[in-house]
C-alpha cells in the first residue's frame, strides 16, 4: 500500500514539473528568425527571410521593426514580400513595415533583398514586433559569454567570402562624389563661360563706340565742308 502511494505522487509530481516546464517554455518558444538565400559574407542581392511567430491569442501583429547591423544601411535594403497591405519606411538604423492587423495566430513573415552583405562572420538583426492589443515584443538581445538571452536578436551566420569577392561601392558614395565633381565643374564652367562672354561684349561696345566715333568725325566734316563751300559762294556773288 505504502509502495503504490509513493508511485502515485511521484507520478503527480512528475506531471506537475512536465506542466510546469511546458507552462515556462511556451512563451520563449515564440520568437524571430532570419535566414538567407546565400549566408555568405560579402554575397551580393541576397534575399532574407524574416519570420516573427505570433505569441498572442487575442492580438495580430500590425507592425515590425528591424534594426540593421553595422555594413548595411537602410538604402540597400529593398522590400520583396511581405503580408497583404504592409508597407516598408526606412529609418535612421533600419527600417519598419506595417499594415492592416494580420490573423490572430498568424506569423508575420516578410523578405527583402540586400545590396551586399558585410564582411563578418554573424549579423545580428534586433527586431520589435508590434500587435494590435499594442503589446511589443522586443528581441534585441544579443548572443554573449553569459546565460542564453530570453529574447535574442535573430542571428545569422556566415559563411566565410568567395574567393576574389570585394566589398562594392556605397551607391551613396558615388553620388556623393559625383555631386561633387559635377559641382565643382560647374563653378568653374560659368566663370570661363561668363569671361568669355564679357570679353566679347567688351569688344562689342568698343566696336559700336569705334563705329560711332569714325560716323561722328565723318558726319562733322561733311558739315564743316558744307559751311565752307556755302560761306564760299556767298562771297563769290558779293
Amino acid at each position: 500500500m505504502s509502495t503504490l502511494r509513493t508511485t502515485r505522487r511521484l507520478g503527480a509530481v512528475s506531471a506537475a514539473a512536465i506542466a510546469a516546464t511546458i507552462a515556462f517554455a511556451g512563451p520563449a518558444s515564440a520568437h524571430a528568425e532570419v535566414t538567407a538565400s546565400n549566408a555568405r559574407a560579402l554575397a551580393k542581392d541576397v534575399v532574407l527571410t524574416f519570420t516573427g511567430e505570433a505569441e498572442s491569442e487575442s492580438a495580430g501583429f500590425t507592425e515590425v521593426r528591424v534594426v540593421l547591423p553595422e555594413g548595411i544601411a537602410p538604402g540597400d535594403v529593398t522590400l520583396d514580400e511581405a503580408p497583404e497591405g504592409w508597407k516598408m519606411k526606412p529609418t535612421k538604423d533600419g527600417y519598419t513595415i506595417s499594415g492592416p492587423k494580420l490573423a490572430v495566430g498568424t506569423n508575420a513573415v516578410h523578405k527583402v533583398t540586400v545590396r551586399q552583405l558585410p564582411d563578418a562572420k554573424s549579423l545580428a538583426f534586433k527586431t520589435i514586433e508590434t500587435y494590435s492589443d499594442g503589446k511589443v515584443s522586443r528581441w534585441i538581445e544579443l548572443p554573449g559569454d553569459g546565460p542564453e538571452p530570453e529574447e535574442p536578436a535573430p542571428v545569422l551566420d556566415l559563411k566565410a567570402a568567395a574567393a576574389g569577392s570585394k566589398p562594392s561601392e556605397a551607391p551613396s558614395s558615388s553620388d556623393d562624389a559625383s555631386g561633387k565633381t559635377s559641382g565643382q565643374a560647374s563653378d568653374k564652367a560659368p566663370d570661363k563661360a561668363s569671361g568669355k562672354t564679357e570679353q566679347k561684349a567688351d569688344e562689342k561696345e568698343d566696336s559700336n563706340a569705334g563705329a560711332a566715333t569714325a560716323i561722328g568725325i565723318s558726319v562733322g566734316v561733311l558739315i564743316v565742308a558744307g559751311a565752307g563751300l556755302w560761306v564760299f559762294k556767298q562771297r563769290r556773288r558779293t
